[in-house]
């Protein structure tokens, strides 16, 4: 068993693990906002170690695998944070609003800014 096995298996099952954590935060989370970061943060995170892991246990036969695993890296780094926002941001401006304990109505800070702005608008 060569360290590139070790080191790329441990980074497979390091993956692995928040893999099933985000897997497990998008269950247990009670609104949509929730569930987007538990799986946006470990999912990028998971996906991100998986790739790796797997691009150290070809290093051994080709190096290029590690450079693909790079590329891919990167796309992962970038997209995976812009498409959350991008769906948090459509459900909030669908009036789906996060899911509050507090009777407070001032928790949510946004709310007044869309407010503000439809009776702009309506004006």
């Amino acid at each position: 068993m060569s360290i590139f096995e070790i080191i790329g298996g441990f980074f497979i099952l390091l993956g692995s693990i928040f893999l099933f954590l985000g897997g497990l935060g998008i269950f247990r989370m009670p609104d949509i906002y929730n569930r987007l970061q538990a799986g946006t943060k470990a999912t990028t995170l998971g996906a991100m170690s998986v790739i790796f892991g797997v691009g150290i246990l070809q290093l051994e036969d080709n190096w290029t695998w590690i450079l693909k695993a790079m590329i891919i890296l990167i796309f992962i780094a970038y997209s995976n944070p812009i498409s959350s926002h991008a769906l948090a941001r459509a459900m909030y401006k669908s009036k789906r609003y996060p899911y509050i304990k507090s009777t407070d109505d001032n928790m949510d800070a946004y709310r007044e800014i869309n407010d503000n702005q439809s009776k702009e608008e309506k004006s």
